[in-house]
């Protein structure tokens, strides 16, 4: 007979570690964070690009299902999972940026920003009476120490990247980051590199690619949106239009 207790046992509580060193809700909302559209996140030496997968209803604005948000004007994040989580995470992020701003008269580091959130995810494994946020965030932008790229973990966590994927489209992009990526990437080069791997995830997955795509040039570090014309070309030179 097994040691380990099975996982009914110690699922109900948050601040309960199973015999194994576990914690199941943790854990869990890591699980919905895999099976939630793909995301990702590039940087390069010219900017960072931040990309996702967009799902949106027949009879949906698509405006109102976008997965990457303006948190300041050099600093953006796509998000995985529960989208009322992040929404309360982005807000306080943009607090964040705006209070730094204010204090300090200069833009707030991608690091700094990412961590005050990840500060907010950790007390919410270790408190009763609440559950840990079910959602993961890319941060990318240009500060004063340059292109940066951090994603989160529903835990508290955080680690920096040149590039990364999250979601369910994580096992097909992620090889093809690991290939293809190079430090010496033009901006146009690093776009294109999201959108294929963004669209092959799609194509694995059997889904119409409609992919959302944010830029940050080192020269403006002003976010923008890539139009969706403009992905499309993209698409179509990739031969992953449909």
């Amino acid at each position: 007979m097994s040691v380990f207790a099975a996982p009914g046992a110690y699922d109900r509580a948050i601040t309960v570690f199973s015999p194994d060193g576990r914690l199941f809700q943790v854990e869990y909302a890591m699980e919905l964070v895999n099976r939630g559209a793909t995301i990702i996140g590039i940087q390069c030496n010219d900017g960072v690009i931040l990309g996702s997968e967009e799902n949106v209803e027949p009879l949906e604005e698509a405006e109102s299902s976008w997965k990457i948000f303006m948190v300041d004007e050099h600093v953006g994040a796509a998000i995985v999972g529960l989208s009322s989580d992040a929404r309360v995470l982005i807000d306080q992020a943009r607090i964040n940026a705006q209070s730094n701003k204010l204090t300090y008269d200069e833009p707030i580091d991608i690091e700094i920003v990412t961590k005050k959130i990840c500060d907010i995810m950790q007390m919410y494994t270790q408190h009763a009476g609440v559950r840990p946020f079910g959602v993961s965030i890319i941060f990318g932008g240009v500060d004063k120490t340059g292109t940066r790229i951090f994603g989160t973990h529903p835990s508290g966590t955080y680690r920096n990247y040149k590039a990364t994927a999250l979601g369910a489209g994580r096992e097909t992009a992620l090889p093809i980051l690991k290939e293809e990526y190079k430090e010496d990437l033009t901006l146009e080069e690093t776009t294109k590199l999201a959108i294929k791997c963004l669209g092959k995830a799609l194509e694995e997955r059997q889904l119409s690619p409609r992919i959302k795509i944010a830029v940050i040039p080192k020269k403006t570090r002003k976010m923008e949106m890539l139009s969706d014309i403009k992905v499309e070309d993209h698409l179509k030179e990739l031969g992953l239009s449909k």
